[in-house]
Formats: C-alpha cells, sequence, structure tokens
C-alpha cells in the first residue's frame, strides 16, 4: 500500500513565496504521473500544476508563471514552488498519482488520480 504525505504548508504574506513538498512510500515513483490540486472552501478542487513521467510539465492558466512543479525520482519526491502568492491562493493543496499507460495525464481532473495525500493548506494574506 502506497502513500503521499504533504509538507511544508503554511502561511504567508501576498508577494511572498512557499514550497510544498509531497513524499511518496510504496510506489515504481519513477513511472508515476504526478499532480497538485488544490481546493478552497465552497470551491471544487482544481487541478494546478501536472509532471508525468518524463518530466512533462502542465500548469492552469491562473498559476502559470508563478507556480513551478518538479520531482525528484531518487527522492521520490514532488514539489511546488509558489512565487509572489496571492490571496486566492489560499486553499488545500494536495498531491496526486497514478499510473498512465496510454495518453498523458495533465490536464486530467482529480478523479482520474488514485493515489491521494492527505493535503497541506497554504495561507496568503493580504
Amino acid at each position: 500500500q502506497g502513500e503521499l504525505v504533504e509538507s511544508g504548508g503554511g502561511s504567508v504574506q501576498a508577494g511572498g513565496s512557499l514550497r510544498i513538498s509531497c513524499t511518496a512510500s510504496g510506489y515504481t515513483y519513477s513511472r508515476l504521473c504526478l499532480a497538485w490540486f488544490r481546493q478552497a472552501p465552497g470551491k471544487e478542487r482544481e487541478g494546478v500544476a501536472y509532471i508525468n513521467s518524463k518530466g512533462a510539465t502542465t500548469y492552469a492558466d491562473s498559476v502559470k508563471g508563478r507556480f513551478t512543479i518538479s520531482r525528484d525520482n531518487a527522492k521520490e519526491s514532488l514539489y511546488l514552488q509558489i512565487y509572489t502568492t496571492k490571496p486566492e491562493d489560499t486553499a488545500m493543496y494536495y498531491c496526486a498519482a497514478g499510473r498512465w499507460y496510454s495518453g498523458d495525464c495533465r490536464g486530467a481532473l482529480s478523479t482520474a488520480f488514485p493515489y491521494w495525500g492527505q493535503g497541506t493548506q497554504v495561507t496568503v494574506s493580504s
């Protein structure tokens, strides 16, 4: 049974930066397609950044240019660097993972990802 554990969330002022992490165990990590989703109170969960097993990335338009997703297969870790934080970035952030045997996970809905972490809260104050 695999596990995903997020860390690094917290409170930051608008215009600041923050890096959150997700460490995996129990998976063939290098073959996983990975993503960061976020969910604010009263809103649907949205995908903000994706990285496939080849390292190709995709971002939601709302975060493009401010978020950077990366992975370290040796450490079985996924990262999300957030720059120029905005109050609307306030949400619970979840890492998600899955194996795609055809096609690409980038842009996939949350329901397509079978593995999830417990989430880490990011709060941006104005």
